[in-house]
């Protein structure tokens, strides 16, 4: 009886931490973060490379990435959608 009582100790423990996880990942201050690296990161690149307009050329980069930050959750929702009318 005290296995079982530790196997579901050790199960809530996880949803816990993948719970945790997932709120990280659809966080939008992370991907605030991530888009102000990106740009960061790229303006660093297109002034060592001596693109013109370094700092408004890394907008279109960094505004992709935003945009498919908001896209993938369409494309998630419809993936399980047809998952699991294919299960049925």
């Amino acid at each position: 009886m005290q296995t079982i009582q530790q196997q579901v100790n050790e199960i809530k423990s996880r949803n816990k931490r993948v719970e945790a996880d997932k709120a990280r990942e659809t966080s939008r201050a992370r991907k605030i973060i991530i888009a102000i690296l990106t740009y960061v990161v790229i303006v660093i690149f297109l002034y060592t490379t001596k693109f013109p307009r370094p700092r408004i050329n890394a907008i279109i980069p960094t505004l992709w990435f935003l945009l498919s930050t908001l896209s993938l959750w369409f494309f998630k929702t419809l993936r399980l959608k047809n998952r699991w009318t294919r299960t049925k």
